[in-house]
């Protein structure tokens, strides 16, 4: 079995190492930095995204992407920011392969998510799919066990594609509910976000806990204005990821947020983060479908406003203990 990963980032190049490492599969990792093919074929490990992590001898590093795009499934392991322009090289280059993205949020500008981005550059003939879950690169790339799931509209697709990525330290679950999957994806970093300003703010467990389950019910509302099953937001895309990304020490979203609290400035924090924190990009996208569809996400528009308009977090805590009472 042959797969392509298109991204040597933490994430692609930890996949391609544990799929590498599970079955008769051989892996080519396309790295879009300069340079990086040739040192990880030479070190044999990811100096910049994923030092200290050896590369088994089924991972092929390539410089051009069209060796990842033969095969019999690609993935692509870029950032939101990199679909469309990925998706964009893949149609050019025929399109006649199978593919699974990996990137969580929203297309900044559009407010799309990554299945519709995917809708408007691949043929609409070529099967598709999210994989997505709790699931840090790092221990992933330590071969510690992880379940994701991968949804596809075409649920015979998602569970083919699902068992060919299934196995050793991979558990791979198939779903339909792609909007489902793909919304959790996305707004659980921004209720991240807000959970580590709160922890920032020393505010205690059980202001982390009801920010997490209220951030869940945030999603969740949005989930179903946009037509997702509500089941989704229980499983690991929606609950699973959520509470990784809330509470785990390498969450990236996490971390912006406690600097946040400690009054940082975001571009520096940003700058010297040195990876992509995707909840950033997708509160504001998050907080204009909201709106669009009328759906009430009070703990979004507070993460928004600390992030864009110069609101300080104890004010916002404060906005969010003031509301009124209601029936959960």
């Amino acid at each position: 079995m042959d797969i392509g990963v298109l991204g040597a980032g933490a994430w692609g190049t930890s996949l391609a190492a544990t799929l590498a490492r599970t079955g008769n599969r051989r892996v080519r990792l396309w790295a879009r930095e300069a340079g990086l093919a040739r040192t990880m074929r030479e070190t044999r490990e990811n100096p910049q995204f994923l030092p200290g992590v050896a590369l088994p001898a089924q991972v092929e590093p390539v410089d051009d992407v069209a060796d990842a795009l033969a095969g019999d499934l690609i993935v692509v392991a870029s950032a939101v920011a990199g679909l469309r322009p990925t998706l964009t090289t893949i149609a050019a280059g025929g399109g006649a392969v199978p593919v699974v993205w990996l990137c969580k949020g929203f297309e900044q500008g559009t407010s799309l998510l990554p299945h519709q981005v995917a809708a408007a550059v691949l043929p609409a003939q070529l099967p598709r799919g999210v994989l997505s879950g709790p699931s840090f690169a790092a221990e992933v790339a330590r071969g510690l066990p992880v379940a994701l799931t991968l949804a596809a509209a075409d649920g015979a697709f998602a569970g083919a594609a699902a068992q060919m990525l299934h196995g050793g330290s991979l558990r791979i679950y198939s779903s339909r509910d792609v909007t489902g999957v793909e919304i959790g994806g996305a707004v659980k970093n921004v209720i991240a976000l807000a959970a580590g300003i709160s922890d920032g703010l020393g505010l205690g467990l059980n202001a982390r806990a009801a920010l997490i389950t209220r951030g869940l019910a945030e999603m969740a509302r949005l989930g179903a204005a946009l037509g997702a099953r509500a089941e989704t937001f229980m499983g690991l895309t929606g609950m699973g990821d959520l509470i990784l990304t809330a509470t785990g020490d390498l969450s990236r979203n996490r971390t912006v947020g406690r600097r946040l609290a400690d009054g940082a400035d975001l571009d520096r924090i940003l700058g010297e983060l040195g990876h992509v924190a995707e909840g950033v990009y997708t509160a504001r996208e998050t907080r204009e479908l909201a709106r669009r569809h009328a759906v009430d996400m009070p703990i979004t528009e507070a993460v928004c406003g600390i992030l864009f308009e110069g609101l300080e977090p104890r004010q916002a805590v404060s906005g969010l203990l003031a509301r009124d009472a209601r029936f959960e």
